[in-house]
């Protein structure tokens, strides 16, 4: 099957996979992280920054569309409407897989879009862990791309029919990369999540951004498993763990190493931003609902939801009385329910979350743990 058709069969099962999750209105691991009301610590919308660092340079909005597309014209168009999306609202932006561009260079229009109607935009490159510095210099050039993300996919690989089946090389891959390229270099899963151990790994091959993207959103074991012959891999459906299962895991292992964690995965509200954001995210993607929307509705209801998302982060972070996104982090959370559950097997006290507030010496992501 050729790179297009693939990329086409993503949009298509992603989207479909999207607005079913939607009707269905299933619960997610975020409903599981509540705020403590506290009735008189707002603050004014007018002091309120939604500026937040990432990898040295300060996004406008803790917000940010992730890797989704690319390869086929169809897909072209799609990342057309995003860019513009992306312009319009001062989002950063990262390209789907440029595979196909490094296997395929008569591609390169569908990915060159994202700079092309986003000139200004703080946009970013995505590769797997197999390309050499050479090919994601390819891929950066491209796009004059501001960021290299790099892509750590197994599940997906192991059910994709045409997928890799050897993954050991990848820490001295992402090391080379970390090494040799002049721009910031992003790792992120694809929708299993990524853990505590997994973080100080990274940090050791030099890569200072992660991007968690748990599961919850985008399933890449069953949009694989759609496109197998025999449906055989559905056991993997629930594998991974959620973006707030990683965010708790990872606080301590990041906050060691001088890595800023960002999420995605299942993110489906402001209030799922907002969340992720006061678990210890400097910003947080979106890629399944935001490509739904441009589907379904087109590019200014798109550009339209994306504009009351960030009035609403502002507002929710005005009744919190954080003025700035790092003031999430004092926030007082409640963990129930199977991440209160998972934070106690990886030795984390979920009760320290409910009590930040209370301590002026804290850090910026709670460390207690369970002795």
């Amino acid at each position: 099957m050729s790179y297009a058709s693939r990329k086409d069969d993503h949009v298509r099962l992603a989207v479909a996979q999207h607005r079913e999750s939607m009707a269905g209105h299933r619960r997610s691991p975020f409903d599981e992280v509540a705020f403590v009301h506290h009735a008189l610590r707002g603050t004014a919308e007018h002091a309120v920054s939604l500026a937040t660092e990432v990898g040295g340079t300060t996004w406008p909005v803790p917000l940010y569309i992730n890797a989704m597309t690319g390869g086929s014209a169809r897909t072209g168009e799609v990342n057309r409407g995003l860019a513009i999306a992306a312009r319009e609202t001062g989002l950063a932006i990262a390209s789907g897989s440029m595979s196909a561009y490094l296997a395929d260079g008569s591609v390169a229009e569908t990915y060159r879009v994202l700079r092309g109607a986003n000139p200004d935009g703080y946009v970013i490159a995505n590769v797997n862990a197999n390309v050499t510095p050479e090919m994601a210099m390819r891929a950066v050039e491209l796009l004059g791309a501001d960021a290299l993300q790099v892509h750590v996919n197994a599940i997906q690989e192991i059910v994709m029919p045409e997928g890799d089946r050897d993954f050991s090389a990848w820490p001295r891959h992402i090391a080379r990369l970390t090494e040799t390229l002049g721009i910031p270099v992003i790792v992120k899963e694809v929708g299993f999540g990524i853990s505590a151990d997994t973080v100080t790994r990274l940090a050791e091959l030099g890569v200072r951004i992660v991007d968690v993207s748990g599961n919850g959103g985008t399933n890449f074991a069953l949009i694989e498993n759609a496109r197998r012959r025999g449906a055989d891999f559905g056991l993997l459906a629930d594998w991974g763990l959620s973006t707030p299962a990683c965010l708790v895991d990872g606080a301590e292992a990041a906050l060691t190493n001088g890595v800023a964690l960002l999420a995605s995965g299942g993110v489906r509200t402001p209030l799922d931003v907002v969340r992720a954001l006061a678990l210890g995210a400097r910003a947080v993607g979106v890629s399944g609902h935001f490509l739904t929307i441009l589907e379904s509705e087109g590019v200014d209801a798109l550009i339209a939801a994306i504009t009351a998302w960030i009035t609403q982060i502002r507002q929710l972070m005005v009744v919190l009385g954080a003025d700035t996104v790092r003031a999430l982090a004092d926030a007082d959370l409640l963990l129930t329910g199977g991440l209160a559950e998972i934070c106690r097997l990886r030795g984390i006290d979920p009760a320290a979350y409910a009590r930040r507030s209370r301590n002026p010496l804290r850090p910026i992501v709670p460390t207690s743990r369970l002795r």
